[in-house]
């Protein structure tokens, strides 16, 4: 199942680099492409490409992307340009990382079409594979690409014309059937993560939806006083952001739950980080209680809430439960507790770090 999903790797940075006008290449350019594009899914969202085994990382090529951040110092965020330029000025530094994939790419990106050959493949003879793999293109049918004779990261990626025209054609519905079979096996092994289908590329702000939210928060400061979870100062309705307490990298969504009014430099402080449990969580949900309150005491505020429903309450329990009146303090705050602390819990031990706040 592993080497299905790394071919699945390998035949999508062979098409973006084929849909970019490529025909020759070598297997370094193969890997760089790869890193690449696994670098937002390990860096930016903490996703383990093929799980973990006895708390070590399992896969070569997430280990490589980590390298490549802690040589780097690249932002999670980083360009795609910013990442590709990292790998090479690093490039001696990562290239026992590399050289460990090379025993896998491209070659298992071909393993369709040898499933019909008549000879059993050696996939770890390097030799006997470029070998075979030039005797099935010219005895069998045309393969996407053939390889080359020079050794280790250098080896040549013939493509196939042919191929490549068809490749460029349908690139979209080829890479559609790639993220698809990509996230079933990311989300196998990393079962705890929300919205994985998302997180396989940089963050898009345009997915974000706090427009009702920051006016349902207004409505709550303009008749009564807020304090920022983080400091206790009370919060100044013209100058504040809406934040996340568990990160939305992680959450990948808008619920209202999960959001309060915030100091804005702290917010960009915080970052990806979780803040907290103890003393935060108490104070935040203090201020999500006065929010419950006040949804049920002022019709105005109950209108903007109820406009909320689209974009920011999807959760069952939350709506059922967390929100329906006559629930005392005590009661909200512990239904918030139990739904809360296990995806908080899931960050954790999915790597996000925290955030290390001093006042």
């Amino acid at each position: 199942m592993e080497n299905a999903y790394r071919s699945g790797l390998d035949l999508e940075a062979l098409v973006i680099l084929i849909s970019e006008g490529a025909e020759e290449l070598c297997i370094e350019q193969v890997i760089d492409e790869m890193m690449a594009n696994a670098w937002y899914s390990v860096c930016q969202f903490h996703i383990h490409l093929s799980g973990i085994q006895s708390g070590q990382v399992r896969d070569g090529l997430e280990r490589a992307v980590q390298q490549l951040a802690k040589l780097s110092g690249l932002p999670a965020n980083a360009s795609k340009m910013e990442i590709k330029n990292a790998i090479y000025q690093n490039n001696d530094r990562v290239r026992a990382y590399k050289v460990q994939l090379t025993h896998m790419v491209p070659y298992r990106a071909l393993a369709g079409f040898f499933d019909r050959g008549e000879e059993s493949v050696r996939w770890k003879d390097t030799g006997w594979m470029v070998s075979y793999i030039s005797r099935f293109d010219r005895e069998v049918e045309p393969l996407p690409y053939t390889l080359g004779t020079s050794g280790g990261l250098k080896r040549e990626v013939h493509v196939n014309h042919f191929w490549a025209g068809m490749i460029r054609e349908h690139m979209v519905p080829i890479l559609g059937w790639i993220q698809n079979e990509k996230v079933k096996w990311l989300q196998m092994n990393n079962p705890e993560v929300p919205g994985l289908v998302y997180k396989l590329a940089p963050l898009d702000d345009k997915m974000r939806r706090l427009g009702h939210v920051r006016k349902l928060w207004n409505g709550i400061m303009s008749l009564k006083t807020i304090r920022d979870v983080y400091t206790e100062k009370p919060i100044q309705m013209e100058r504040y952001a809406v934040d996340h307490f568990v990160p939305w990298s992680f959450v990948m969504n808008d619920e209202l739950w999960n959001l309060m009014p915030a100091d804005p430099g702290l917010n960009a402080a915080k970052s990806n980080h979780l803040p907290r449990w103890e003393p935060f969580f108490k104070r935040f949900a203090e201020n999500q209680y006065i929010l419950y309150t006040m949804i049920s005491s002022d019709p105005q505020i109950h209108r903007i809430f109820k406009s909320c429903f689209r974009d920011n309450l999807h959760s069952i329990w939350a709506s059922q439960e967390l929100y329906r009146p006559g629930n005392s303090k005590e009661q909200f705050c512990q239904i918030l507790d139990q739904n809360m602390r296990p995806v908080y819990d899931s960050a954790r031990r999915q790597g996000y770090g925290i955030w290390k706040f001093h006042v």
